[in-house]
């Protein structure tokens, strides 16, 4: 690791670096847990394509590199999200920049920020059929549990990257021979938005790439891996960017607590 303070041509290189590796290390991990031999790269494929190869072994098709390359640009970068905002607190410390990816990943790491689409995947599993997917809808919402994949700090409205993942998901699902969980998604999206769009609650990025990524053959458990293998390229940008004309971080906290509240000494607490 470099020291921290580096230039800007220090860090788009080693930027890149970490991008361009972040793909071989999830494919590597993948296959030596399953207890496969590990993949090396191919300097003739895209990045998503190249992703998919050193995965599962096999040159994907156009159709399923042209999907993957979508679905990771649409989750690359979206303003001071929480992965991203703590990348860039770290980096303005003139720390290194692979302490600022490490802290971009913890942050990931957290339910509230990343793995949202394993969760939706499953309920979509627990779901089982189209037809039970409104009873089921119902009795969350009456149960006030959280649907996975609806809702957005940002957006009350439609996630426009949803309906591009949409559109994606229902054409994988046609050629995979496998309707199944997008006609439920669809049924759930129907009956979220005829309950709760008056709130400002619609489907999310989350909603639908769980099936995408699941018919593209990717393990449900290293999808949050696959969001930061994404995410990383906004993490390098926005860190890169903000040290251009770098300020630490420094926010002031607002006391909200009892005040004149009456000192009592340690010997007389209770």
């Amino acid at each position: 690791p470099s020291k921290g303070a580096e230039s800007m041509e220090t860090n788009l290189r080693i930027g890149i670096r970490i991008i361009s590796k972040m793909p071989s290390i999830i494919a590597a991990f993948d296959r030596m847990r399953n207890g496969k031999d590990i993949i090396p790269p191919n300097n003739s494929l895209g990045h998503a394509a190249n992703f998919l190869y050193m995965l599962k072994g096999e040159l994907p098709d156009e159709e399923d590199a042209r999907t993957l390359d979508v679905a990771l640009i649409l989750h690359e970068d979206h303003g001071l999200n929480a992965s991203t905002f703590a990348s860039m607190v770290t980096a303005s410390t003139l720390s290194d920049m692979y302490s600022a990816i490490v802290s971009g990943i913890g942050t990931l790491k957290g339910p509230l920020h990343g793995g949202a689409n394993e969760r939706v995947l499953k309920m979509l599993n627990e779901i089982g059929k189209p037809e039970k997917a409104e009873k089921y809808i119902m009795n969350a919402i009456a149960e006030h549990r959280k649907i996975m994949g609806f809702g957005h700090r940002v957006y009350k409205a439609y996630d426009p990257r949803a309906r591009i993942l949409k559109d994606f998901a229902e054409k994988i699902s046609k050629k995979r021979r496998d309707m199944t969980l997008i006609q439920i998604g669809e049924k759930i999206e129907k009956v979220m938005i005829r309950e709760l769009s008056k709130k400002g609650i619609f489907p999310n990025v989350d909603f639908y790439s769980g099936i995408v990524y699941h018919f593209l053959g990717i393990p449900t458990d290293i999808f949050t891996p696959i969001f930061a293998m994404s995410r990383v390229v906004g993490w390098v940008s926005h860190i890169i960017e903000y040290t251009q004309a770098n300020r630490i971080f420094r926010p002031r906290g607002i006391y909200n607590g009892p005040i004149d509240v009456e000192y009592v000494p340690i010997e007389e607490r209770g």
